[in-house]
């Protein structure tokens, strides 16, 4: 029996577990999972809600290890650029939006009593959706009434050898790429239903733009992955449970 197998069908739904399930997890919620059933029966939408569990659980291995590597390449050639604390640097650029994001994070950091932040601590605590709006044109840049070109103060000088192993990568590209991947990070981070999403795609994209900064961080992320053994057995595969 395999691991999806094992998840849909280890619990036996009794009506008056079904109904106390439907009232812990809201009606609300549950609708999308029994709609999403050929009979919209309740039992077939738990299972599939505990199916979308379970690839969102597995989809948080890989986009942590994608996001850790993004990260990481995008602070290493900004720093070689504008030096460790690049986001203090008026030459890089930043916008207003992402100007807030940072002074959230600092003020994070002291509410936390770290009296001394070194560059390392801001970059750790700044949001996967910060680095990806780094890969964006840039917005307002209200003190200097203009806006923004991360074109030419970010993506050319510096971000694009973040991403050393790929030809021919436009900032754009980038974007669009991890945009697509920050909104299912997003949605799994709050606990929202994937199971309409072409999850094998996004396996494959998570992979790609990992292997755009390192093929064999790409590789191991691969080999670890739990995304494609749920997929057999998920609901684009025809698994008449759901």
């Amino acid at each position: 029996m395999s691991e999806v197998q094992v998840l849909v069908n280890n619990f036996s739904y009794s009506e008056g577990a079904l109904s106390e399930l439907e009232h812990s997890l809201s009606r609300e919620r549950m609708n999308t999972y029994v709609f999403a059933t050929p009979n919209h029966d309740m039992e077939a939408a738990i299972r599939l809600y505990v199916w979308n569990t379970a690839i969102s659980s597995a989809f948080y291995g890989v986009l942590q290890g994608l996001e850790v590597a993004v990260r990481n390449a995008m602070h290493r050639e900004l720093s070689r650029q504008y030096g460790a604390s690049w986001f203090d640097n008026p030459c890089v650029g930043i916008d207003d939006g992402g100007m807030r994001r940072i002074q959230s994070a600092k003020q994070e950091l002291h509410r936390r009593r770290y009296e001394h932040t070194p560059p390392a601590s801001v970059v750790a605590s700044l949001s996967f959706g910060f680095w990806v709006s780094l890969l964006g044109p840039g917005g307002l840049q209200s003190e200097q009434n203009r806006r923004a070109n991360y074109e030419m103060t970010m993506w050319r000088p510096a971000l694009r050898q973040a991403f050393p192993h790929t030809r021919s990568l436009t900032r754009r590209q980038a974007h669009a790429a991890l945009d697509r991947l920050r909104i299912l990070r997003n949605r799994i981070a709050h606990h929202e239903p994937i199971f309409r999403r072409r999850l094998d795609a996004d396996h494959e994209l998570i992979l790609d733009v990992t292997s755009w900064i390192s093929p064999n961080t790409s590789e191991w992320l691969s080999h670890h992955s739990r995304v494609p053994i749920l997929l057999e057995g998920g609901p684009s595969a025809g698994n008449n449970q759901f």
